[in-house]
Parts: structure tokens; C-alpha cells; sequence
């Protein structure tokens, strides 16, 4: 049995085929350019192979409501090239397979809902944050994705101003200094002139992201009550998330019993960013199986 995995990104596809276990078998890093010429690419790949179902995990906003009818579609999405574009039925077009459809930290927060079980934690819910080129997070409850309506978009949520950063605008489009627009990947050149790996660690940056991404520990911890929550992306750090655990720790001030912030606060289990792999392949192998 194959299964097909798509970990749509911004700068980058990441395919990749896997089995019923979950392992990789092959994989392949396709720049993301438009859409057509980036899933003409994608499509060329997988035609390689004898699939059984595919699972994408994509940047968003996406429409993952089955009774709508832009179901399958990125919708109004900053990137040029990407808004309103039917991705789920452009490789339908190529592939009779079933293909499961969610966002990219979806696929993530599922691919370490899975990998916690099969290392034996336990793990009822998890949410699961990237902190990169954009931000957004996912949640997992008892197996099953948060939000019907829609995805959760807690990259766009607000947090309160640091006073040593209230002259930064923030960059998000659509809302200046939301979460995304604070944190994201681009913040560190929007406000020092230099990329993020260019940042000593010892800079007063960090303390400055670390207090915004606590903020956002702290209104999901509130709000769900998660076993715990990863973060993943090019920008976290074990330093910064030392930084965040700190603050944490001082923002939530004891007000409710929280387990060692070690195990809740918490970088992925799975190494090299492959959790919406494994992500993928799981909500796949069940689409199959259903």
C-alpha cells in the first residue's frame, strides 16, 4: 500500500511517499512558484508511483467544509498566484484515489496527536503552533480536528503590546499586529534589517517574541486545555523556548494546575519537520480504511 503526502508550504512542497506504518518511502522538495507550474510538479511526482490515497496538509485559508463548494480550494490568500485555487480537484483530475484535505498545522498537530500514541504518552489533545514564514496552529481533541465552521486561525489572534516594540507596525496584510504579523519569520528584517539567522541569540528580540508567543501559550491553554502544546517552525528554538516557558510561567501566575512546562511546552516529537508527513499519511490511511 502507497500513500501519497503533500506538506503545502509557502517557499516549499514537500512530497512524499509512505506506507500503512507511516514510514517514508521517498521524498521530494518542490519550490512553491505559482500554482500551476507547483502542482503540474506535484501531479509529474506522483505519477511515479501506484497510489492508494493522498493527504494534503496546505497553507491557507482553505475551505474544508465537504458541502461547500470551493471545498478543496485555498481561498483568499495573500501569496500571489494561490487565491481561489481548487486544489484538491486539479490532482482529482489525475488520481481516483481518496485524498484528505486540511491545513498545514492540522496535518501537523495530527502527525503528533499519532506519534505521541505510539510513543505511549498520553496524549488526549494536543495544539500544534508553527512559528515561520507565517504562524498558525491546529488542534487535536480526542482525534478529532477543532473547528467546523472553519480551521482555526490562531496566527491572527491579537496579544498585547510589548513596551519595547509598540513603534513596530507588524507585517500581516490583513491585520498589522495580530500573532503572524509580531512573530512570523519576516518580523526579524521588518524590524533589525537582518534574517532571523543573522539574530544572536542574546539579542533583546527574543525576549520581545517570547512575551507575544507566551500570550498565545497562555489564551489556548485557557480556552482548551490541551494535554500540551508544540511548536514547530524556523523560528523556535531552545532558547526561545526557554524565553516562552519563562514568561508563561509569570503570565499564568499559578492561577491553574499546568504540568511541568517541559513536557508541556514542548518542541515536535517527530525530528526534520516531518509531522504533517506523518500526518498525512495517517488521516490518509483512515480515509482508506473508512
Amino acid at each position: 500500500m502507497l500513500i501519497g503526502s503533500v506538506e503545502a508550504g509557502g517557499t516549499k512542497f514537500i512530497c512524499a511517499v509512505g506506507n500503512e506504518d507511516y514510514r517514508v518511502l521517498d521524498k521530494v522538495s518542490i519550490p512553491t512558484t505559482n500554482s500551476e507550474e507547483t502542482l503540474e510538479k506535484v501531479i509529474d511526482y506522483f505519477k511515479q508511483f501506484d497510489l492508494d490515497a493522498i493527504g494534503i496538509a496546505s497553507f491557507g485559508p482553505i475551505e474544508i467544509r465537504k458541502n461547500s463548494k470551493k471545498y478543496g480550494f485555498i481561498t483568499n490568500t495573500p501569496k500571489p498566484g494561490w487565491k481561489d485555487v481548487d486544489f484538491v480537484g486539479t490532482l482529482k483530475k489525475h488520481f481516483d484515489v481518496p485524498i484528505t484535505w486540511t491545513t498545514d498545522v492540522n496535518g501537523s498537530a495530527y502527525g503528533e496527536y499519532v506519534m505521541s500514541t505510539l510513543a505511549n504518552e498520553k496524549t488526549n489533545s494536543l495544539v500544534y503552533y508553527t512559528i515561520g514564514t507565517g504562524v498558525g496552529a491546529g488542534a487535536v481533541v480526542n482525534g478529532d480536528f477543532v473547528g467546523s465552521l472553519g480551521h482555526p486561525e490562531m496566527g491572527h489572534v491579537f496579544v498585547k503590546r510589548h513596551p519595547d516594540d509598540l513603534n513596530f507596525k507588524g507585517i500581516c496584510p490583513f491585520h498589522d499586529d495580530c500573532l503572524e504579523g509580531l512573530v512570523a519569520g519576516p518580523t526579524f528584517e521588518a524590524r533589525l534589517g537582518k534574517k532571523g539567522a543573522d539574530v544572536t541569540l542574546d539579542d533583546h528580540v527574543w525576549d520581545i517574541m517570547a512575551w507575544y508567543i507566551a500570550q498565545a501559550a497562555m489564551q489556548t491553554t485557557l480556552i482548551i486545555r490541551p494535554d500540551k502544546i508544540v511548536f514547530g517552525g524556523g523560528v523556535i528554538n531552545d532558547t526561545l523556548m526557554s524565553k516562552i516557558r519563562n514568561q508563561f510561567k509569570k503570565m499564568m501566575n499559578g492561577y491553574i494546575d499546568i504540568p511541568n512546562l517541559n513536557q508541556y511546552l514542548t518542541r515536535p516529537l517527530i525530528k526534520d519537520n516531518g509531522s504533517a508527513n506523518l500526518g498525512n499519511f495517517a488521516l490518509a490511511y483512515q480515509e482508506l480504511k473508512a
